[in-house]
């Protein structure tokens, strides 16, 4: 099977979405099928035009994008453009049995053009960005005037997929049609399985940007009313609200309990999530985040907003709650930090379900529905 992937971002270009789109093509390589990657290049072309990674034919075209890690409207646009004259000159010699599309927006539009001159069905993994109200602070704008041309690039789609149950039932309040889900997956692999051992002072971990999405200063307030508790607490990642979330561990006299070592390398992450007890994301939304997988693969509880959800059995392996129900994450957490006990049972459980979330699995699950349409 010949499977075209359209995507605007692809490692080291993009965030989360973009390591998803990889870690899919890389597995579905190794299942025997024959994976073109079409993604974008930054405005200097710093990275290669074309290269092979672990098997994967990967095209980066010329675009206007100046970040490696944010993309503004226009530059999607440029990837469009650029795209197109490529799928035009790849096609000529090697047409793919079906197209896979991560984003709707840019690269949705792309394979409903492409689908259009050459006859070939496209799926969607739509990720949270897509869906309207998923990530207001970085998109509300766009949809107020893109809305009503994206129904067309949904519809025409042979199959859609959601990365989570929350990223789902949010995506049908805009977009009447079926949406299958299929959750984003980690090579299990990767992380050391263990006999399981909470800390004497339990470790509480957050991994993210510093950006209102993430809700860090939320983090840091619920913090402030189970501090009569024995926890240490680190908070990896930084950004736009580094500074406002450190002002806010002096105001609650928390700065020999909250570490803030900035930005870390994956390495680092893991790493510390292998040393960790309890994942804490108060975030607003999520679509299917890598890091609570990860938490999942190295057995953590998690106290999370309800964007968690399916990362989350209620009261076996941690809590979920509105984002923003500051009593309730409290509550949540001193449940686990009262009780030796039940945080084990917790952190246990997280390992059994990350067996769901193998890669392998994952990839398996989307080789079998592409190959309903060739």
């Amino acid at each position: 099977m010949k499977v075209l992937v359209l995507i605007h971002e692809y490692p080291p270009i993009g965030g989360g979405g973009g390591a998803v789109a990889e870690s899919i093509a890389n597995e579905l390589i190794a299942l025997g099928e024959d994976i073109c990657v079409l993604s974008s290049n930054v405005a200097e072309g710093s990275l290669p035009n074309h290269a092979h990674q672990k098997g994967v034919n990967l095209i980066r075209v010329p675009t206007r994008r100046k970040e490696l890690h944010r993309a503004t409207f226009f530059e999607m646009v440029s990837y469009l453009i650029s795209g197109f004259f490529a799928a035009k000159k790849l096609l000529k010699n090697w047409k793919p049995d079906i197209i896979h599309v991560h984003f709707a927006v840019p690269a949705g539009v792309l394979a409903w053009v492409i689908s259009k001159l050459y006859n070939i069905p496209y799926a969607i993994t739509i990720h949270l960005g897509d869906v309207p109200g998923g990530a207001p602070e970085k998109t509300k704008k766009w949809f107020q005037w893109i809305f009503p041309f994206t129904k067309s690039i949904w519809g025409n789609a042979s199959r859609i997929v959601a990365v989570s149950n929350f990223t789902k039932e949010l995506a049908l309040e805009s977009y009447p049609f079926p949406i299958d889900v299929i959750p984003n997956g980690i090579k299990l692999g990767n992380m050391k399985s263990k006999n399981i051992v909470v800390g004497e002072v339990p470790k509480i971990i957050f991994a993210g940007r510093f950006v209102e999405q993430k809700n860090p200063i939320q983090l840091v307030r619920v913090l402030g009313k189970v501090s009569d508790l024995s926890w240490e607490c680190l908070m990896l990642g930084n950004g736009p609200l580094f500074e406002n979330t450190m002002n806010e561990i002096e105001d609650q006299g928390l700065q020999k309990r909250i570490s803030l070592p900035g930005w870390v390398n994956p390495e680092r992450v893991q790493n510390e999530l292998e040393k960790s007890d309890i994942l804490f994301m108060p975030s607003l939304t999520e679509g299917m985040p890598i890091i609570g997988i990860e938490a999942l693969a190295e057995g953590l509880a998690i106290v999370a907003s309800h964007s968690f959800s399916d990362l989350v059995v209620e009261n076996e392996n941690g809590y979920t709650y509105p984002s923003d129900d500051y009593d309730g994450m409290e509550a949540g957490l001193r449940y686990l930090l009262n009780d030796g006990e039940k945080l084990l049972k917790a952190r246990n459980k997280s390992l059994e379900m990350s067996a769901d979330f193998d890669i392998k699995i994952i990839a398996q699950r989307y080789k079998d529905l592409f190959y309903t349409y060739i």
